[in-house]
């Protein structure tokens, strides 16, 4: 390499993130995709909720790419003449909703106790860490279908369930982080200055460990969402009248004979989220491994 790349891969070293992101095509595409979902889940329901619940019988399993009742049926139209675009958008927010917040309440929680785990004694991290083995013997998507089933199939209660069944990974993987963390010597600086537990868990461990967790919330993220479709699917997710991409699924699948498109458009849209998500999070972890950073600061062959 000659010294004027040297200097040039120097000068990408110092790049911020949304810089790196542009130089990413697929994750620049996965993150404005990503976006648009965004968008769709704070303003949908106000602009498309009429046009995603209104009763349209001349349009009824309206085939896709026709603008005869508007451009909102270019998607075509369910088995009682509602939009499915409108549905897809409005749909986003129940979708997004439940899976951001599962993870989230899952890495929280999860993050908590493997910090507990890792950092005190060992009763109470065997303890904890016992916790975790109770949840991982059941599978997952049996131990959801076991509670929704006792309890009401609600928003809330769907969240708390999902959430439970991905704690352990984060609980693990923040126990196994800490245990390395704690050992190091910023930490026994820290410690010897008289810092208390809770303030070098805090200041010192949380930002150590914090990448990562985000790295696997961005996986979970698409693990619990396909996982709201499938409970949805099985009709113990989200209930009509509300609306998720799952539940869309469910309701094509009696008409894929005839509108193939009820139920293709919602799995669509499922997977380009989950692939979405997918790429973005294996993004997420090369920029935050300073030992990986160099694939995306590296010369690339436009860069001449």
């Amino acid at each position: 390499m000659s010294t004027a790349e040297q200097e040039a891969l120097i000068i990408r070293r110092r790049s911020s993130w949304w810089q790196l992101l542009l130089r990413d095509r697929f994750a620049l595409v996965a993150a404005l995709w990503l976006i648009c979902l965004f968008a769709c889940f704070l303003f949908g329901p106000e602009l498309f909720g009429k046009a995603a619940t209104t009763l349209n019988l001349r349009a009824r399993n309206m085939p896709p790419g026709s603008t005869e009742q508007g451009w909102l049926m270019i998607l075509g139209g369910d088995a009682l003449g509602r939009s499915i675009l409108a549905r897809l958008i409005v749909a986003a927010r129940n979708t997004l909703a439940i899976a951001l917040s599962a993870v989230f309440l899952a890495m929280i929680a999860g993050a908590v106790l493997g910090m507990i785990a890792g950092y005190f004694g060992r009763g109470i991290g065997h303890v904890i860490m016992r916790f975790a083995d109770i949840l991982q013997s059941f599978p997952s998507l049996l131990l959801a279908v076991v509670v929704l089933y006792v309890l009401e199939p609600s928003v809330p209660n769907l969240i708390i369930v999902l959430a439970i069944t991905r704690l352990p990974v984060y609980l693990r993987v923040t126990r196994a982080e800490v245990l390395e963390i704690r050992e190091r010597v910023f930490v026994d600086a820290a410690r010897a200055l008289g810092s208390s537990r809770y303030h070098i868990l805090r200041r010192h461990i949380t930002p150590v460990i914090a990448p990562t967790l985000l790295t696997i919330l961005t996986v979970d993220f698409s693990i619990v969402m396909l996982a709201e479709s499938g409970l949805s699917f099985l009709g113990i997710g989200i209930q009509p009248p509300e609306i998720t991409w799952g539940l869309m699924v469910a309701q094509g699948r009696n008409y894929l004979s005839q509108a193939w498109w009820l139920a293709f458009f919602p799995g669509l849209a499922i997977m380009l989220a989950t692939l979405s998500g997918n790429i973005l999070s294996n993004w997420l972890r090369i920029v935050s491994d300073p030992e990986q950073r160099w694939r995306l600061e590296a010369p690339g062959k436009n860069d001449a």
